[in-house]
């Protein structure tokens, strides 16, 4: 007869044992639920008194629902090192098989000291299931053809189906993309070759880069202010400074982060609640961009991985055209130093921001409307056909201008005004977890967004004196009395500067009032 005591006890996974519970809650009689689960009185009571615990562990996905154990990892530091490299590739829709996560657990054992840890395949079991990470076998020819090329098929894709669910519920004015990209805001002409395809992740350059975050909608109506992260926190150039065109950051590398590209999240997220709008945002998957906060008015739509190139908005004309006007801008000022005798100052963090902003409020609408064009986002017939006579933003003016500089600045003839554009096209502008970055952030918590000394890159530029309001209102004056010398000036520009002359006279006369003076009556009479 066999022993009821040698019975194989039955195993129940957390999905199951939450099965249980929800029948319990939908009012059957609990020796009813017992029975249809196959469980006695006193099981079922155990799963009612441990309830809480099991929520709590599928809410925070700190073990998978197929779970039927809450143990721990035995080695819980090189489980959250593994993970968390695994979240950096998964982010950018790199394959990765058992086997190479073996070979990364073992890497990252032997860095955090222990010798005789086994990533055996029991061992990636049980990392599988405390993730809830499914590996899928993929054949060599899928893997290659992902890997390399843009993978049209996966455009086609994409382009066939979901953008058309996700675009569906919104019009192309709450449709928008956001993207980074690297800046040498020093660059000068001659030092153009020396830049070109510096990916730039550290030293001397590392201080004479900007990361800039744009964002605009589909139909051209709407751009955001930009954000601009630097290296110093506090420059010298900022101080005194309480009015940006754009939002300033720093870190250590001038990077993108996590944490600072959902503090911007939030913000555009609050300012949508703020106006009870729904927007639908479009992002890559860089590092930056995989670990979202929760959001209440912004449905987020990644793009296929590889394929930004010929998917992404931004990529396609907008970002380039923000860049050859900023080059523009810099090309002026060094023409106008060359033709004076003042010293060849460098461009500082605050003049190179204001030239950002320009750049990006003077891209045009046809121009931003023709690139979610060529996206496949939009469709032609739902733009006015004005669009479509947009041309290209570099004009003969700027080629001129930039021949000027060449010759005066003994460019090489090979390099040309797209060269100078592009130089810093390659610029990395988010972090890339690498595995010691990962055993400092288990070991030491070091944090990557701590930002460099104020004074740092910026030991040559002059502290810019502060300027008074009367000062403001005398230069306004000064270019009022100039621009009524020139010809053909035209309205527009009348009418910005009488902007300028009501912003300023409204702020001194307010000034006045909260300073109280009285002005003698013998004065006025």
């Amino acid at each position: 007869m066999a022993n009821k005591g040698n019975k194989k006890r039955r195993q129940f996974s957390l999905e199951e044992k939450m099965k249980v519970v929800e029948a319990v809650d939908s009012g059957k009689r609990k020796g009813d639920v017992a029975k249809e689960f196959g469980i006695t009185p006193s099981t079922l009571s155990t799963f009612l008194k441990d309830r809480a615990k099991f929520e709590e562990k599928v809410r925070e996905a700190s073990v998978g629902p197929q779970r039927k154990r809450m143990r721990n990892a035995l080695y819980d530091d090189i489980d959250k090192a593994v993970f968390a490299w695994f979240q950096e590739v998964h982010a950018k829709n790199i394959l990765v098989t058992g086997s190479v996560i073996r070979r990364k657990a073992l890497n990252l054992a032997n860095m955090l000291g222990y010798d005789n840890f086994q990533a055996s395949v029991g061992w990636l079991n049980r990392f599988r299931d405390r993730h809830r990470i499914a590996l899928k076998a993929v054949c060599r020819e899928d893997s290659d053809r992902l890997m390399n090329g843009l993978g049209i098929d996966k455009v086609n894709e994409w382009h066939a189906g979901e953008i058309i669910k996700l675009i569906a519920d919104y019009s192309p004015d709450d449709i928008f993309n956001a993207d980074e990209t690297g800046v040498f805001f020093q660059l000068l002409p001659q030092h153009t070759l020396a830049a070109k395809g510096d990916h730039c992740k550290g030293g001397k350059k590392a201080r004479q880069r900007l990361t800039a975050l744009f964002c605009c909608n589909a139909s051209g109506t709407e751009k955001m202010r930009p954000l601009i992260v630097g290296r110093s926190a506090n420059p010298r150039c900022l101080k005194n400074v309480h009015s940006l065109p754009c939002d300033y950051r720093a870190n250590q590398q001038a990077w993108m982060t996590q944490d600072l590209f959902n503090e911007w999240l939030m913000q555009v997220d609050a300012r949508m609640k703020q106006a009870e709008r729904r927007i639908l945002l479009l992002i890559d998957n860089c590092s930056a961009h995989n670990m979202l906060p929760h959001l209440e008015r912004i449905q987020v739509g990644y793009l296929p991985s590889k394929c930004t190139a010929v998917l992404q908005p931004l990529n396609l004309g907008i970002i380039h055209t923000t860049k050859v006007l900023y080059r523009s801008h810099l090309l002026k000022q060094i023409l106008l130093k060359l033709n004076s005798s003042e010293d060849h100052e460098k461009v500082d963090i605050k003049q190179a921001i204001d030239m950002i902003a320009v750049a990006w409020w003077s891209v045009k609408q046809s121009t931003v409307v023709k690139c979610w064009q060529k996206a496949g986002i939009i469709p032609v017939e739902l733009i006015d056909s004005d669009a479509e006579a947009a041309a290209s933003e570099p004009d003969t003016a700027i080629e001129k201008l930039w021949h000027s500089v060449a010759i005066a600045t003994c460019v090489p003839n090979e390099i040309n005004f797209q060269d100078f554009v592009t130089a810093d096209d390659d610029l990395i502008i988010s972090q890339e977890l690498l595995d010691t970055e990962v055993i400092q952030d288990m070991v030491a918590g070091e944090s990557t967004d701590e930002a460099g000394s104020e004074d740092e890159g910026e030991a040559s530029l002059p502290q810019q004196p502060k300027v008074t309001i009367t000062e403001a209102i005398s230069s306004a004056q000064k270019l009022r009395r100039f621009l009524s010398t020139c010809v053909g000036v035209p309205d527009a520009i009348f009418g910005q500067l009488n902007g300028i002359d009501e912003y300023l006279m409204r702020r001194v006369t307010q000034t006045l009032v909260d300073s109280k003076i009285r002005v003698p009556l013998n004065k006025i009479m």
